[in-house]
This record gives C-alpha cells, structure tokens and sequence, in this order.
C-alpha cells in the first residue's frame, strides 16, 4: 500500500515531524511518498530513515522533491 504525503510549503521541521507521524500509523512494508520543498528535509529524513532502517529514495523534481520511505 501507499500513502502520499504533501508537506510542500512548510518549514523545517514540519515535514519530518509530519512523515514521521505518518509512518508511525503504517504497517511494514508500506510506502509513504513524502513531497517537499523545503531544503533541510532531505536531510532530516535520510538520516531519520537509516537511524530507524527504513528504505530511503529521493527523487529531485522542478520546485520540489519527491520523498520514498518504506517502512521497515
């Protein structure tokens, strides 16, 4: 199953904050597609994504990224 999560146009830290909570509410194997604009969030998630060992890609679209994080 997958989920899509549209953060784009908030600030540091609301889209880690926002795709940690939703991934917390999913069950293993789930993809939650996370899209961002803000510069900081592909930092915060990989890191949050290989501390907690979920799959982590990222894909960089005109204006914004596009985020897959698979729930381990």
């Amino acid at each position: 199953m997958e989920q899509t999560l549209d953060v784009r146009g908030l600030a540091c830290p609301l889209p880690f904050v926002k795709a940690r909570a939703a991934l917390a509410l999913a069950s293993p194997p789930e993809v939650l597609v996370v899209l961002a604009t803000d510069p900081e969030a592909p930092i915060d998630l990989g890191a949050w994504a290989a501390a907690e060992g979920h799959s982590f890609s990222e894909r960089r679209l005109e204006g914004w990224t596009e985020f897959s994080l698979v729930k381990r």
